[in-house]
Formats: C-alpha cells, structure tokens, sequence
C-alpha cells in the first residue's frame, strides 16, 4: 500500500498555530465489515453534523482507498470528488446527514501494519495515529468522537473469534459457513482507538470487582498453546486495575475488557478502548522464555496501557500536538505503579538510565523538539523519548512541587473537568494549577522549549561562620529553531551531610531554580558540607558539579537517598573512565574501594546493588565527551571492568558460588539476586580468566530460567571460545520454534563486542529465521547494532553502511520501523570528521532513493541538517 514515486514525496508542515475545529462532527458511526485476509470490504456509515454556520463540503481522508460507492441518507450520491487522497463530499445546505461510503482492502498487502492488516493468518488493527484512513474514509483526527457500531462477518472456521471495542450485544450464524458478531461501544472516542480482530483464538479469563462492586470480565487472547504464558500478564491487569483506583480514584467504565497478543506489530501495544492490542513481548511470559526484565516489561506495559482508559480515553487529545498529554501523564502513572510493585530505587534508576540513553541524545542532536511541538510533517515521528519520557519527567516536576495530596486534588480536577473531551497540554496544567493551589505561569515553558538543560553548582563555605551556601546556575541550550532560552523552574531535591558531625543531619529541602542562577542557603556546617543535589532525580538535567573521588565515595556510601547513592557511584566512574580516555588520570582505585563498599550491601539489596555497580554505558560516556571516541571509551570501559574485576574477583565468585534463586520466584529480592550475578559473571570474563568460558557455560546449562540462561549466553557471545559457539546452538536448536526467544538470539550476537559483530549482522540477516516483516526481528537484530557503538561506529562505516542498507531496504515495506533506525546516524556532528562524513554519505544515499516514504524523508533530512 505504499505510495511508490520516482521522486521524495513533498512535506507539509503542520503547525499547531493552524488549529481549527472541526466543521463537522460525526456523533456515530457503524462499520460493517465482510472480512477475509485478502479482500475485505468496508461499508462505513456515518451521521454527520455540521458545526460551523457557512456551508462547507465534507472532507473525509483517506490513504491508498478507492470509494466504491458513495451514499447519502440513503441514496446513491453522485457530488463527490477525490483531492489527492481525500474523499470530499458536496452536501449542499444539508447541516446532518448520513453519508455511507463503500471501500475494499487487501490487508495481506498491508506491510505497513498500520490500518487492517493480517498477522499469522489473523486479522488485527492498528489505528494511532492516522491509520484508521487506511481503512475506511474518515475525519480521523482526535478531536472527533463518536458512538462505533462495528458488524463483522467472516468464515467461521477460519476466523472463529470477531472482536472489537465495547461491548458484544449480538451474534449469529450466517451463510455459506460464516457468522457475525455486533459490537457497541457506548463511549465516544477518536477513530485512532478503534480495534478489531478476527482469528483462531483461545483466551485466558478472569475478573474483577471494582470499587463500586461492579463484576468486570476480563480476556486475555493468544494463539493455541501460547495461554499458560498470559498468568503473569493478567496479574497485572488486576493489579493494574486496583492501583489506579487506590492511587488516582478511577474505575473500568465498562463490562469487558479485553486484550489480543499479535505477533507482528509496529508498537508494543495500543490502548483501544476495551480492547487492548499487544506486542506478544509484553504479554507471553514463563520462567523458562522470559527474564526478570521481560516480566517487569509485561507488567509496566501492561498498566500503561490500562492506565489509558482514563489518561488518554475518556480523555483524548485535541490534536497530535498534545501527544504527550495522554503519554507522559500516563508514563508517570505506569513509572509508579512499577515503583509500588517492586523497588522504588531501581525502578528509578532504570526510568534514568533510560531517559539519558534515549532522550537526552535526542535534546541534544538535529531531531530535538519540545515535549508539545510547534509543527510536525510526519506525525509517526514524533513517537519519540522526549514526548514520552521527558514530559513523564514533566509531570512528575509537578507533583514534586505540588506534593501527593495537592498533585491528586489536581489529577481529580482534570478528570472531572475534561472528561469526555478532546483536551490539551494547557488543560492539564491549568487543572493541576487551580487543584493544587500552584503557579505555574513559568513552568508552562517546559512544554515550549526543546533542550536539556544544564545546572551548574557551587558550594562556598565560610571557615569563620561556618556558612554554608549553594550557589545554583543554569542554562539552556540551543536547538534547531530555538537558539534562544529562558530560564526555567527546575526543582532540585537537596541535602547537605556534616560528615564530622555526630547528630541527626539537617532534612532534605526542596528548591526551585527559577532564573538563571540563585544562591541558597545551607546552614551553619564545621566544615564544607557533602552535598546530595538532584535527589531522585527530581528533575530531568544535567548537573556539572566538581566534586572529587573522596566526596563521591563517602556519599556512594552513606547518602540515604539510593537515587544519589547510585549517582554518585557512577559520577565516580564517569569522571576516571572520561579522563582515561583523554589519557590523564582517574581514580581507579577509589572506583574499586566504592564498589567493594557498595556490594556489602548486597544481602540486603541486591537489585540496587547490581544497578549501582554497573559502570556507565559506551553511549552515555561519549555524551560526556566533544568528539566522541568509540574506540578509545571502550577500550577504558573495558580496562576499568577488568581491573574491578581482578580486585574483587573472590567477591564476584562468592556471588556466583552462592548460587541464583529459583526462576519461578519473583520477589524483589530474588530477582535482584539473579540480576547481580549476572553483573558478577560479567566482571569476571572481563579478566580473561581461563575458566569463565566453562563457568558461563555451566551456568548456561543449568540454568532454570531465562534470566541467567541469556546473561550466561550474552557473556559468551562477547568471546571466541569454542563454548561460544556451543551455546549459540543450542539455544538456537532449542527456541527455533519461539519467535520472542529467538529475538533474543539474534540480539545477543549484535551486542557483542567481538571485532567481527557488523559483519556477523550482516551475515545474520542472511539467515532462514531473519524476516523484515516483523518489526521485533528487526529491532533485535538492527536496534542492537545501533546500541552497541564501538561496532556501529566501526572506523571502515560498515555499521553506518548496514544500517542504510536497513532502511533503504524496509522502507517501502514499513516506513515507521524504517524511520525509527536514523537517528543514530544524525548524531555525526559528535563525532571524528571521518566518521561524520560517511554518515552524511548514508544520509545522502537515503534521501537519494526513489519513492521514499514521508516517514523517512523527514527523519534523514533533518537527521542531515546536524
């Protein structure tokens, strides 16, 4: 269904200036669909109303569809005409009517995955954001909602299952071995949350009892076989359910609902209403194929996407400028939930660790934008890290600042407020505003500017006083289009520790940074205090604070805050792996001396331990850097883990020697246990000790779960020892059969760290079990390679050259994948002119290409702008 030109398609900027309502509104809708995987017809009748007073044509869009037959109220009508791809219907002075269009698809033709489309012989739909034009003709933007009636008739034996949004308020047979089913839902929605699926399912069921003591039925939908793996999902739909009521106070407002697992699915799952469609990543979970982290994934994704039906359904956005209305709101709600389930440190050092990974680079390269952009061309590509995860951050600024009991007042005005409408950015702010009793005229430019910013912090000690003060600057970067910032309120979680002093130290205190520098008292201090700043990382910055090895090892010790414990561990290792590579000294030892301190903790918390003395990534060390060298930082990465390694070396066995809890288990402690052995296994073959090889492979072995069989094989994959090759098959021979599991096969060998990993990549491509259809194959295999720098930026720019064959390859297949792997390649500007100028050239060879897609002409055009 891709549009094939021998030229790149013309961008239209959209601009969120530009705004109007709606000049008509469709209050209901019926579909009636004849399905089958290679023609399904379409008949979509909907009641229109006019909502502006000066006559106007109806304009439904549409992308790659052909009206069959137009019908107004009934009969044929013959005052239409097509505009590009958009249907426009003359309806004279008529201020209501019901306009029936006709429209026929081949879903198995649709490689896009977005629209109706056939996944293993089902049928399934993915709508957000402009994909329900793939399927019928339509206003299809957010700020129009309707009443769906869905009909579905298809061939019983091959599609015994029909399911939609709402509720099933009738069925029958049909003819000629067919059957139908009716569904209803009673909740107006945007057409991009509209499902359907049609399969061969069998479904895992439960329920619950809300707050109100209405009985919810609840489904979980997989392939046969596949049923035994939905447990641990559909605890965390209950879970789910239950939290949000106790947190938030917000009920299911339906009698059903529903959840599909899909194999081939673009997303990791979708918030339709009542009826959730999933990446089977983020449902399908056993001991056996899944690790600690796959659970975790199951669990966050899981509530995300129920957490939805409040903060995203019952309210939606006005436009896709307010895509982070409904997604980082609901991150926030997830990231808490996570935190409540299990550890509250580690699941905010990975909320961190990821933020840094993904959204900082983004803040600081060509593709930068603010959290509510100002103009868009491709909406697919503003699913981004800083729609997502900075405005989480947004949000959760607001709630430091306001507190947990004003926060709430806030969250229960803007339901109560908006519920029903198509909302915005502002609405939220203004909600949280009047709720909790907070000024939030400045924040409001966290939504407008792009940029991380940065702080700079001073502590000034007065000997004769003993006054203590901070002194606070800050500064926001240029981005693209932004070369100029104002101030914003950062608020900072701050303490101050009097390392002599025998008495209870002073409470943390809460400043808010709202011009570009402040000086805030600390006390009266014997000596210069040790400093906790940015606690919990209760703002998304960056800190440049000098602080020596002896400051940030007493504080990796002692501060009571496990967020800047963590943090100052790994300042500690970033400022002696950042100086290696610029060839001066570090501070080796002091990095050994706070890990050994560290891991005495372990038998307490062993999952923030193992999160705590993990070093910083390749990534994250070359951000700190102006010309990022790959090959220098992982060479220094690797001779600091070796030298960790050998000075600890009894402490890494002795973890291992005590052996992993039992897969089955999932408590916080036992997945922290089984999460730091893999950190000690790690450690170890970086020594090159002649025995890791047999040890890995031992534990790979006997493994009883995913977890430590994958951090076994990961560590395997990093070598050339014949155990290498001896895992790699038999995980292979054994997880043939498992999609998700032989993901992970593939990702492994993009991971490693072995010389030859671009050309392994390229040589895995080439395997029987590789497809380009399905986008988690893709991302295992491709999206590693990308992770792991020193292959990607490999000195010959064979990583640059693979990923451009990548794209170039999948784009008319499935330009959102195929988009989604530039990025990488528009960071040149951070690196040796080399390496800059071949990535210019796989720029340049994209956008050379004929019949490229909207979706990555515009991330390689602005990925080429630096």
């Amino acid at each position: 269904m891709t549009d094939v030109s021998s030229s790149p398609p013309v961008l239209v900027s959209i601009h969120r200036g530009d705004y109007r309502p709606p000049e008509w509104r469709v209050p209901d809708i019926a579909l009636d669909f004849r399905l089958d995987l290679a023609e399904t017809s379409v008949t979509a009748a909907l009641a229109v109303e006019r909502d502006i007073e000066t006559p106007s044509p109806l304009v439904l869009h549409g992308d790659g569809l052909t009206p069959e037959a137009v019908r107004v109220d009934g009969e044929v009508w013959n005052d239409w005409r097509m505009d590009g791809s958009d249907l426009i219907v003359d309806l004279g002075d008529r201020t209501a009517a019901t306009v029936e269009v006709d429209t026929r698809i081949d879903p198995s033709a649709n490689t896009q995955l977005m629209g109706l489309y056939a996944s293993n012989n089902m049928l399934c739909t993915q709508c957000e954001a402009e994909g329900f034009r793939r399927i019928t003709f339509h206003p299809d933007r957010p700020d129009v909602l309707s009443r769906y009636k869905v009909r579905m008739e298809a061939d019983k034996t091959r599609f015994p299952i029909l399911l939609s949004n709402g509720n099933c308020i009738d069925k029958g047979a049909g003819e000629g071995g067919k059957h139908w089913a009716l569904w209803e839902d009673p909740w107006p929605k945007p057409s991009y949350l509209f499902a359907l699926v049609a399969g061969d399912l069998v479904v895992n069921r439960d329920e619950f009892v809300t707050m109100s003591g209405r009985k919810v039925e609840l489904g979980i939908w997989v392939r046969a076989g596949d049923e035994s793996r939905t447990g641990h999902a559909m605890q965390a739909l209950k879970n789910s359910m239950a939290w949000d009521e106790r947190v938030y106070g917000r009920e299911y407002d339906l009698d059903l609902f529903n959840i599909v697992a899909v194999s081939d699915f673009n997303m990791g799952a979708m918030e339709n209403k009542g009826l959730n469609i999933f990446n089977t990543r983020y449902i399908l979970a056993d001991p056996d194929t899944a690790t600690d982290a796959d659970y975790d994934g199951v669990e966050g994704v899981v509530a995300h996407e129920y957490f939805h039906n409040w903060s995203g359904n019952r309210i939606t956005c006005r436009d896709w400028f307010q895509l982070s209305l409904k997604e980082g709101f609901t991150v926030y709600r997830d990231q808490s939930f996570s935190a409540d389930m299990g550890s509250p440190a580690v699941k905010r050092i990975e909320d961190v660790r990821l933020l840094r990974a993904a959204q900082f680079p983004e803040d600081a390269g060509p593709l930068a934008h603010p959290i509510r952009p100002d103009s868009y061309q491709e909406i697919s590509n503003f699913y981004t890290a800083t729609v997502y995860n900075k405005g989480a951050e947004i949000i959760r600024m607001m709630a430091t600042m306001a507190g947990p009991e004003r926060f709430r007042k806030g969250t229960d005005l803007y339901f109560d407020r908006h519920d029903g409408e198509a909302a915005t950015c502002e609405d939220f702010v203004r909600a949280i505003e009047d709720g909790a009793g907070l000024d939030l005229k400045q924040f409001r430019l966290w939504y407008s500017q792009a940029g991380t910013p940065r702080v700079t912090a001073r502590v000034e000690h007065d000997a004769a006083s003993g006054a203590a003060q901070l002194h606070l600057t800050q500064n926001v970067p240029p981005t693209p289009g932004q070369p100029v910032k104002v101030p914003m309120p950062i608020p900072l979680r701050i303490k101050a520790f009097d390392r002599s002093a025998t008495a209870t130290q002073a409470g943390e205190q809460l400043v808010v940074l709202h011009d570009a520098e402040t000086v805030v008292p600390l006390g009266q201090f014997a000596a210069s205090p040790q400093l906790s700043l940015n606690r919990g990382f209760s703002a998304p910055v960056i800190i440049d604070f000098e602080r020596g090895a002896d400051e940030l090892g007493w504080l990796a010790a002692h501060d009571d805050d496990p967020f800047a414990r963590y943090e100052a561990l790994q300042q500690l290792m970033l400022d002696t792996l950042v100086a290696a590579v610029s060839g001066k000294p570090g501070h080796r030892q002091a990095v050994i001396d706070a890990v050994a301190e560290t891991l005495r903790g372990r038998e307490a918390d062993p999952a923030f331990v193992a999160e705590a003395v993990l070093l910083p990534s390749e990534a994250f060390i070359g951000d700190q850097m102006l010309t990022v060298d790959p090959d220098a930082i992982r060479r220094e990465r690797l001779a600091l883990q070796d030298a960790i390694g050998a000075a600890l070396e009894s402490e890494w066995r002795s973890i291992l020697a005590e052996g992993a809890p039992p897969a089955s288990i999932l408590s916080r402690k036992a997945k922290g246990g089984r999460r730091l052995r893999g950190v000690a296994l790690a450690y170890l073959a970086a020594t090159d000790r002649a025995d890791v090889p047999s040890l890995a492979f031992t534990i790979f072995s006997e493994a009883d779960g995913m977890t430590e069989r994958q951090a076994a094989l990961a560590t395997l994959a990093h070598g050339d020892s014949d155990e290498r090759a001896h895992a790699l098959d038999i995980f292979y021979q054994r997880y043939r059969d498992n999609p998700l599991v032989l993901d992970k096969w593939f990702q492994v060998q993009a991971w490693s760290m072995r010389p030859d990993t671009v050309d392994a990549v390229r040589a895995l491509a080439q395997h029987p079990d590789f497809t380009l259809t399905n986008p988690n194959r893709v991302r295992a295999l491709y999206g590693a390679l990308t992770g792991n720098q020193a292959a990607f930026h490999q000195a010959d720019g064979a990583g640059y050259r693979t990923i451009a064959d990548l794209v170039i390859a999948l784009d008319p297949k499935n330009p959102q994948t195929a988009a989604r792997m530039i990025p990488p390649l528009g960071r040149w500007k951070r690196f040796d002119e080399a390496r800059a100028a071949m990535m210019k050239a796989e720029l340049d060879r994209i956008l050379a290409q004929p019949g490229l897609s909207r979706d990555v002409t515009e991330q390689a055009s602005k990925s080429l702008l630096g």
